[in-house]
């Protein structure tokens, strides 16, 4: 069907229909969003772990036409969840050919759109735009001004049309009016300064401005949504009340509450299937990486408030896959299979993203880093360690408490490893017990698995300059027995 080319067109198409002429924005995503909810399909495709939650509490606002803001910390799909609203417009939306805000044929807001109606009638060109053009997104600086968001007069176009300063046509619109008929959002809210939020609830509340004193009146059409820190947000002085109190919904997002979750929102995250040679990651290596996660969420020494982003889990398994094919192509392994110790490699994705109390500075990000991989590590090996006869462990220990030590390379081959980690009686058969892949790749990674757990639990010592060696507490015990 061709879409229509001028005014009068528009009028005899099912867009010129009464209940389609003056139709909000609101009311256009509260529609299309009840016919989404009635076919039962997904309503926001790729982000997980939030259907039972906080999708719930963003259908109620847009089905009672509310703007909205999502609180949270960072790294928790708030922007991703506002760029998925756009699926709730509709494909096509009829404007006035080249306005500035989206003018609608049969309600224009700008005088260029009114003057162009007046002129010509039915033959009033009209223009088609999609939904991503009805979608505007700014993020909140302390320098973004009122002509950002709402615009100012150009003395350019006063002078050229020969039009006085006072006039509508003078008018350089900023990012809010060129939202008209869409959806338009703030990210970091609380950052905008105080004059500028005052003219964010005017223009919600009244639908007017003020530009350089003159009054302009526009009535916009626009869903507005925000996002937020928690902590900025309810801090005073971070947000003017009266906006606060325009704000129809407010909604607290979340870091995924279980670990199969955040795995599952990693894999689709993260970059790992590549071009190149083959790479498999096992399963107790994404959880551990999962868990290093966690792990600095409940760490005491890490901020709260700055929270620890899922693009912490994300960023460390594209280094960690990055370091095995590093050594997979030196060694020309195929499949290329991660370990425990590539996880040490991929530290500088995991210390930038790590936001400290002061006794966390005072111990070093890279420190506690280590220490989150070890404990997540001992976790991962605790949930897998079902079927593992205590025995096994022990005649581990013993090994090395008799003093014997094991040092491997990061970058050893698998086979070289499988061997050297066969001298310690017990810690392959414990490691076949972790994992369903018996590959020497899949195993060596199992082998680090039990080794980095047991240093967890201090019942042996690992470091980079000895390897895997007796802890020392139980050397100086075995001594005193001796001594006895």
């Amino acid at each position: 069907m061709t879409e229509p080319a001028t005014l009068g067109e528009l009028k005899s198409s099912p867009f010129g229909a009464p209940d389609r002429r003056h139709r909000s924005v609101r009311e256009e995503i509260r529609t299309n969003l009840l016919g989404a909810l009635e076919s039962g399909e997904p309503l926001f495709p790729g982000i997980q772990g939030y259907d039972d939650t906080i999708v719930p509490q963003v259908v109620n606002a847009l089905l009672a036409r509310q703007d909205f803001i999502l609180l949270g910390l960072r790294g928790q799909a708030k922007s991703r969840l506002l760029r998925g609203l756009t699926r709730f417009l509709d494909p096509r939306l009829p404007i006035v050919a080249v306005s500035e805000v989206n003018d609608d044929p049969f309600a224009p807001i700008s005088k260029y759109a009114r003057d162009l109606l007046d002129e010509r009638g039915d033959l009033t060109p009209i223009q088609w735009v999609g939904p991503e053009a009805r979608f505007v997104e700014k993020l909140a600086t302390p320098d973004v001004t009122i002509a950002d968001l709402i615009g100012d007069l150009d003395p350019i176009k006063a002078a050229k049309g020969g039009h006085l300063l006072s006039d509508e046509l003078t008018m350089h619109y900023g990012l809010l009016p060129r939202a008209n008929r869409g959806i338009f959002a703030i990210n970091e809210l609380p950052d905008l300064s105080g004059k500028i939020q005052v003219g964010l609830f005017n223009i919600m509340q009244e639908g007017d401005v003020q530009i350089k004193g003159y009054p302009v009146r526009l009535p916009l059409d626009v869903l507005l949504v925000f996002t937020a820190n928690p902590e900025d947000y309810t801090a005073r002085g971070k947000i003017v009340t009266p906006l606060k109190d325009r704000i129809g919904a407010e909604i607290r997002t979340h870091y995924p509450p279980a670990v199969d979750l955040g795995m599952a929102i990693t894999a689709q995250e993260a970059w790992v299937e590549r071009s190149g040679p083959a790479v498999r990651v096992p399963e107790f290596i994404r959880e551990v990486i999962e868990r290093v996660a966690f792990e600095a969420r409940a760490d005491r020494r890490i901020d709260k408030r700055s929270g620890v982003s899922q693009r912490l889990p994300i960023s460390m398994i594209e280094n960690v896959v990055s370091n095995a094919e590093r050594r997979g192509v030196a060694h020309r392994e195929r499949p290329v299979v991660p370990r425990i110790g590539d996880c040490y490699a991929a530290l500088p994705a995991v210390t930038g993203k790590l936001e400290l109390e002061y006794e966390g500075e005072l111990q070093g990000s890279e420190t506690i880093a280590r220490e989150l991989i070890r404990r997540a590590s001992n976790r991962t090996f605790l949930e897998r360690a079902d079927g593992v006869e205590p025995e096994s462990v022990e005649s581990i220990v013993s090994w090395f408490d008799s003093g014997q030590a094991l040092k491997i390379g990061g970058d050893e081959r698998s086979d070289l490893c499988l061997q050297a980690f066969g001298m310690v009686p017990g810690l392959v058969p414990v490691a076949r017990e972790l994992t369903a892949e018996q590959d020497s790749g899949t195993l060596v990674a199992a082998c680090e698995l039990v080794l980095e757990a047991l240093a967890a639990q201090k019942r042996i010592s690992r470091s980079d300059e000895f390897g895997w060696t007796a802890h020392r507490v139980s050397r100086e015990k075995r001594r005193g027995d001796l001594d006895d």
